[in-house]
C-alpha cells in the first residue's frame, strides 16, 4: 500500500504538487482508482482518484479510520544531536518506523552539533511515517539548551535520563505509564552538573543494558524498549 500524507486534509482534499507527481506520474493512478491518505494524528482515509492532476490531484474521500492503530503510549525522546548529522537523520527516520511521539533536541555542554535543519528532519519524518504506513507523525522540537528545556518539562510525564553508572535502574525494570521522557546525552556524555539538573528535574537515572552505546544507538534502543515494555 502506498500512503500519502496532508496535515488538515478533511478541509483540503488535495494532495501537494510533490505528491501529485508522485501519484500521476509515478505511480500512474487515475481517475476512480483508490489511494490512501494520513493527516498525520490519526486519521487514515480510503481515498478515490477525482482529478488526476500532476500538479493538484483531488480525492474524495471514501471512508475514514479515527485513532488508526494508536500507540498505546505517548513516548518522548530528548536527545543531544550528534557531531554527524547522518547519524541524527538515521536516528528520525528509525524512530519513526519504530513509533514515536516527540523529539526534542537539547544543546549540553559537551554538544558538538549547534545548529539543525528542522525542515530537513521532519521531511525525513514524514517520509518514515508514510513508509511505515502510520497515522501519527511526531512533533520535532528545535535545539535548545538544557537549561531551557528542564524550565519547561512537563510535569504528569514519567521522566528519565540515560546514564551508565551505578546509581542507574535497568529499564526494562520500571513500570511505564501512558507518557514517558527519557532524555539522552550526547556523544561526550552529559557533565555531572547536567544529571543534577536533570534530577532535580524529576529525570531518573537508567540504564539499557551494560554496554557504551553511541547517541543515536541509545536513542533507538530506548525507544524500542519503551514500545515494547
Amino acid at each position: 500500500m502506498q500512503l500519502f500524507y496532508k496535515a488538515n486534509f478533511e478541509d483540503d482534499t488535495v494532495l501537494d504538487e510533490i505528491d501529485s507527481k508522485h501519484c500521476i506520474r509515478v505511480l500512474r493512478k487515475k481517475v476512480g482508482d483508490e489511494i490512501m491518505v494520513t493527516d498525520g494524528i490519526g486519521n487514515m482515509f480510503t481515498c478515490q482518484v477525482t482529478e488526476a492532476n500532476q500538479k493538484k490531484t483531488k480525492l474524495h474521500i471514501l471512508a475514514t479510520q479515527r485513532d488508526f492503530e494508536r500507540p498505546k503510549r505517548r513516548i518522548k525522546v530528548v536527545i543531544a544531536p550528534t557531531k554527524n548529522i547522518d547519524r541524527m537523520e538515521y536516528f528520525v527516520e528509525k524512530a519513526v518506523e519504530i513509533g514515536i511521539s516527540e523529539i526534542s533536541f537539547i544543546l549540553t555542554k559537551n554538544s558538538e552539533r549547534k545548529h539543525l535543519k528542522l525542515d530537513r528532519l521532519n521531511r525525513i519524518a514524514v517520509s518514515a511515517m508514510k513508509q511505515s504506513l502510520k497515522a501519527y507523525l511526531p512533533h520535532l522540537t528545535d535545539l535548545v539548551t538544557l537549561k531551557e528545556y528542564l524550565g519547561k518539562v512537563e510535569t504528569k510525564e514519567q521522566k528519565f535520563v540515560a546514564h551508565l553508572n551505578e546509581n542507574s535502574t535497568d529499564l526494562t525494570t520500571k513500570t511505564i505509564g501512558e507518557s514517558v521522557c527519557i532524555m539522552v546525552g550526547p556523544e561526550g556524555d552529559f557533565a555531572p552538573p547536567e544529571i543534577e539538573m536533570a534530577e532535580a528535574a524529576g529525570f531518573k537515572m537508567v540504564s539499557m543494558g551494560h554496554s557504551r552505546l553511541r547517541t543515536e544507538t541509545a536513542g533507538l534502543v530506548a525507544v524500542t524498549l519503551l514500545n515494547m515494555i
